[in-house]
C-alpha cells in the first residue's frame, strides 16, 4: 500500500503510536449525503434504487460525493484515511485537488488538501503533527467532486479520544440542485465550491445535487429531493438544457413536484449567471437570455401554488458582467467567482435557515 501526504512530503509516525478506525463508524459522520444509512458504505448523492431510472451519464455523476463530508471531533495529533480511487479520470478545466482531493478543515480553517497519486489503495496523510490543547477539535474532511472513492478506514494517534460533533447551527440541510457550477467546476479544491462556502459561512448543513451538463430537470430528482427534511431547496439547473423550449418543458413540473411534497419547503430559483460568451456571441446570448425569461415566467406562475415562499434571483445579481476575472473558461466560475457567489446568496438563504429554525 502507497504512504503519502500527498504533497510530496510524507510523514507517518510508528505504527505503534497510531490505531485505525475503520469506516463507516458511529463517531465519524458523513454529512452531505441525504441516503447515506440506505447506500452505506457507498459515497453516492442519489438513492441507489434510482439507479436503472436515470440516465447513465446523471448516475455517474451521482457517484461522485461532491458536498459529502466526513465530521468528527477529536483530539488527535495525526490524521490519515485510507481510501481507494477507480481509474482517475481528466478534466482540462480543473485540477486534481479538486476532482479527486479532499480537503481538511480543522475548527473550520482550512489545513491542507490531499489526493491520490494513482488509483488503487492507498493512505493519505491529512495532518501530522496537530498541536495539543484542550478539549476536542472539529474536523472536516471534504470528499473529492469529481471522482468516487471509497472511504475504508480513519488512523489517528493511538491515544485520541473520538467523538460526535456538536449539531450544526441548523440541522436541516440546504439542498442545492443545478449543474457543473453547483457541483463544483471550477474550484481549486472541494472545500471552495459555492454551496461548501456557504454552508461554512452560516454553519450550517448542505447537500450538493449539482450534476455536470445532466441537471436537467429530471423528475426523479425532483421527487428524491422532496424525500429530505430540508430547510430550503436552491434551483439552478437551467444551463443544463439545451434551449427555453426543452427548460420550459420541466422547469414548472419539477416546482410543482416540490411544492405538493412539501408545501412550506422555501425555494430559491437562480437564473443563469452571466457567461463571457454573452458579450461576444449573439447566439449564446440569446439562448441565456432565453433561458432567464423561462425561470422567471416559472417562479411568477408558480408562486400560486403552496404556502412556503418561493423567490427568484437573477443570476446576474451572483456573477455579472463586472465579474469576468471570476470565471475559469469564460462560463464556469474560479475560486474568486465561487466566492463572489457564495457572499452574495447567502444573506438570501439565511432568511430561510432562520425561519426554519
Amino acid at each position: 500500500m502507497r504512504v503519502g501526504a500527498g504533497d510530496g512530503s510524507p510523514s507517518v509516525p510508528d505504527p505503534e503510536c497510531t490505531r485505525w478506525i475503520p469506516l463507516p463508524h458511529s463517531c465519524l459522520a458523513v454529512l452531505g449525503l441525504p441516503w447515506f444509512k440506505e447506500t452505506s458504505p457507498d459515497l453516492v448523492r442519489l438513492p441507489c434504487r434510482l439507479e436503472h431510472v436515470l440516465r447513465p451519464g446523471l448516475w455517474e455523476l451521482a457517484r461522485c460525493p461532491s458536498g459529502g463530508r466526513l465530521r468528527f471531533a477529536t483530539d488527535s495529533e495525526f490524521l490519515a484515511v485510507r481510501v481507494r480511487f477507480g481509474e482517475l479520470g481528466f478534466m482540462p478545466n480543473m485540477p486534481r485537488l479538486a476532482q479527486a482531493g479532499l480537503d481538511l478543515y480543522v475548527d473550520q480553517r482550512y489545513y491542507r488538501t490531499v489526493y491520490p497519486a494513482q488509483a488503487g489503495e492507498s493512505m493519505l496523510t491529512l495532518a501530522e503533527s496537530l498541536p495539543r490543547q484542550p478539549g476536542l477539535r472539529v474536523v472536516d474532511v471534504y470528499l473529492p467532486l469529481y471522482q468516487p472513492v471509497d472511504l475504508l478506514a480513519m488512523r489517528l494517534s493511538a491515544d485520541a479520544h473520538v467523538a460526535l460533533c456538536p449539531p450544526l447551527l441548523r440541522c436541516a440541510p440546504v439542498v442545492f440542485y443545478g449543474s457543473s457550477i453547483t457541483q463544483g467546476a471550477c474550484a481549486s479544491r472541494p472545500g471552495l465550491a459555492y454551496p461548501a462556502l456557504i454552508g461554512r459561512q452560516l454553519g450550517i448543513d448542505h447537500v450538493n445535487l449539482g450534476f455536470s451538463g445532466q441537471g436537467k430537470g429530471d423528475l426523479p430528482v425532483a421527487e428524491a429531493i422532496a424525500e429530505i427534511d430540508a430547510a430550503a431547496v436552491v434551483l439552478d439547473y437551467g444551463v443544463n438544457c439545451e434551449s427555453a423550449i426543452a427548460l420550459r418543458a420541466v422547469y414548472g413540473c419539477f416546482l410543482r413536484t416540490l411544492r405538493a411534497a412539501r408545501p412550506r419547503l422555501p425555494i430559491v430559483c437562480v437564473t443563469p449567471l452571466y457567461s463571457a460568451r454573452e458579450r461576444w456571441s449573439d447566439p449564446d446570448r440569446s439562448r441565456l437570455e432565453g433561458l432567464r425569461a423561462v425561470v422567471r415566467e416559472a417562479v411568477e406562475r408558480e408562486r400560486t401554488f403552496g404556502v412556503g415562499p418561493l423567490e427568484l434571483v437573477e443570476g446576474e445579481s451572483l456573477l455579472g458582467t463586472d465579474d469576468e476575472d471570476g470565471l475559469a473558461d469564460a462560463s464556469h466560475p474560479n475560486d474568486l467567482g465561487f466566492t463572489r457567489i457564495a457572499e452574495r446568496l447567502a444573506p438570501t438563504i439565511a432568511r430561510y435557515v432562520a425561519l426554519s429554525g
